[in-house]
């Protein structure tokens, strides 16, 4: 019988511990929800790089989705400067995680 690999979590298939699979999984989401709320704006990339303070070429690697270029810490603070928070928390035996929407800055 042949045997079958399994995962989770596709960055489980590329990297060698699952901490490492969940920090690329974490960054990846937070990416695609950037891209998303962009894309809902019908921002250009001029239009992104004013809110978040960030210069066009690191746009350009923001929208492209290179997740190794950006860190947790990173993502997070361009959806506080949208006025987003994501607010996680622990209710009944699980971690929740409800994100607040407030005015940009």
């Amino acid at each position: 019988m042949e045997e079958r690999l399994v995962f989770k979590n596709a960055f489980e298939s590329v990297v060698d511990n699952k901490e490492e699979a969940a920090d690329l999984s974490f960054r990846a989401d937070l990416i695609s929800a950037l891209v998303d709320y962009f894309d809902d704006r019908g921002w250009k990339q001029a239009d992104i790089s004013e809110a978040l303070g960030i210069p066009q070429p690191r746009v350009s690697e923001l929208t492209r989705g290179k997740i190794h270029m950006f860190s947790a810490d990173r993502l997070i603070g361009y959806l506080a400067r949208l006025g987003v928070r994501l607010k996680p928390s622990f209710d009944q035996h699980k971690i929740v995680c409800e994100v607040e929407m407030t005015e940009a800055a």
